[in-house]
């Protein structure tokens, strides 16, 4: 399977679009209830990320002026929506996205080859679509339980080739997997959610591993919410995490 992909990685760089290498890699997950102090969040640790990632529950919360808000604060929107429906609802919200202008939008693997194709193709030029293979919250026996036998290691390896085959620029794995999905994807974009700096609780996170241990292992971004914005001292925290990487 790795060779595989490789082999086709290396034939279709123009199509997979090579990985972009970001000054600042972290993204912060801003899951804050409120927009005031999510705007005020966003310009407390503008100097130390990269950009914003945007999630169901901010989007729930704040719809399209929210995301506006955001973004006029100027930097790279993350809109982590994680689309799952059948291929043509699928384009259609990746259309409806367009107006935003993100810079990277999740949808699910597991929603299948046809979804993941028509989601890139639906996806604004320049925008990077990126497939969640298996969240970070779950591990092998949260798998057993959903009907799918195997290591997270398998199912992610498995579902990257899927992504990988369908023309996405990659995918969401944990810090713990990416290492493993870099070499056979060499110019994939890889985005890793989960991370906990050293001294920092594991929440209900499984698959966890440190900042800098998921950029040495491959990451392209590093999304990071709870260890920053619920720090005592937002700036503080960010300015801790950059310094590691």
């Amino acid at each position: 399977m790795a060779m595989a992909m490789a082999t086709r990685a290396a034939a279709a760089m123009g199509a997979m679009g090579a990985a972009t290498e970001m000054s600042n890699p972290i993204y912060l997950a801003l899951d804050v209830p409120q927009i005031e102090p999510a705007k005020a969040l966003v310009n407390k640790v503008k100097g130390h990320i990269g950009g914003v990632k945007l999630g169901l529950e901010f989007f729930c919360a704040h719809g399209a002026h929210g995301v506006h808000e955001i973004a006029h604060l100027g930097l790279p929107i993350f809109l982590d929506l994680k689309f799952h429906d059948i291929p043509n609802t699928v384009a259609s919200a990746m259309q409806a996205i367009h107006v935003y202008q993100p810079a990277i939008v999740t949808v699910h693997a597991s929603g299948g080859r046809a979804m993941m194709e028509d989601a890139k193709a639906a996806a604004a030029e320049g925008c990077k679509v990126v497939a969640v293979t298996m969240l970070t919250s779950m591990d092998a026996n949260d798998l057993t339980a959903t009907g799918v036998y195997g290591s997270a290691e398998t199912q992610v390896m498995r579902l990257a080739e899927l992504a990988h085959d369908a023309g996405l620029d990659g995918i969401v794995c944990s810090g713990q997997e990416v290492g493993m999905v870099k070499k056979a994807w060499k110019d994939g974009f890889f985005v890793v959610p989960g991370l906990r700096p050293v001294g920092n609780g594991t929440g209900d996170q499984k698959r966890v591993v440190t900042p800098a241990q998921a950029r040495n292992n491959g990451a392209s971004v590093l999304v990071i919410g709870r260890p920053i914005s619920r720090a005592d001292d937002p700036l503080a925290a960010a300015r801790a995490i950059e310094a590691t990487l």
